[in-house]
């Protein structure tokens, strides 16, 4: 599967974006709000290969987002399956960029990008899901269009209940209905 953009390509991840990818996620300030924080490669390429099979099996994923212009891998961006979320399993969207892409607007062309791709598989409504201090990323939840309910704030089960990056915001994307 392959989705395209203006300014991007979403595809899946091959073997020569593995060493771009491992760069991203051992970025301190790119994993700022991510637990584990940095990834080893050995990590970073479990990640790609879940990813991998996550395509495999539901025809939807995190994948490769890569500039047209010049090639170059910005990070991964995507769909998938989640049980982390209260009243799961959902629709998941997310978006890893690397420091260098960020605030260039591509986290958002990708979010229109993928609502338009659940719709084509009939997928009703998509969350999005990050740490309450990740201000960021709820900013560009919220210029996507999805909507929080402060009453479905959770705690992440993945990360350590003593961690500030436990407590969790809820947003989500009504697609059809």
């Amino acid at each position: 599967m392959e989705i395209e953009t203006n300014r991007l390509l979403i595809r899946p991840w091959v073997e020569n974006d593995l060493e771009a990818f491992a760069e991203i996620n051992a970025d301190p300030d790119v994993r700022r709000y991510y637990h584990p924080a940095i990834l080893t490669r050995a990590q970073s390429d479990e990640v790609v290969a879940e990813c991998t099979r996550h395509l495999d099996e539901h025809g939807f994923a995190f994948l490769a987002t890569i500039r047209k212009e010049d090639g170059a891998l910005i990070g991964g961006t995507g769909l998938s399956w989640t049980h982390d979320v209260p009243g799961d399993p959902a629709t998941e969207i997310g978006w890893i960029l690397g420091r260098s892409f960020w605030r260039q607007g591509y986290a958002h062309e990708t979010g229109h990008a993928w609502f338009a791709h659940a719709r084509s598989l009939g997928i009703g409504e998509v969350i999005g899901f990050t740490s309450e201090i990740n201000l960021p990323s709820r900013a560009q939840m919220e210029a996507l269009g999805m909507t929080h309910d402060a009453a479905e704030n959770f705690a992440d089960p993945t990360v350590p209940t003593d961690n500030p990056l436990g407590p969790h915001v809820l947003y989500r994307m009504l697609l059809q209905g």
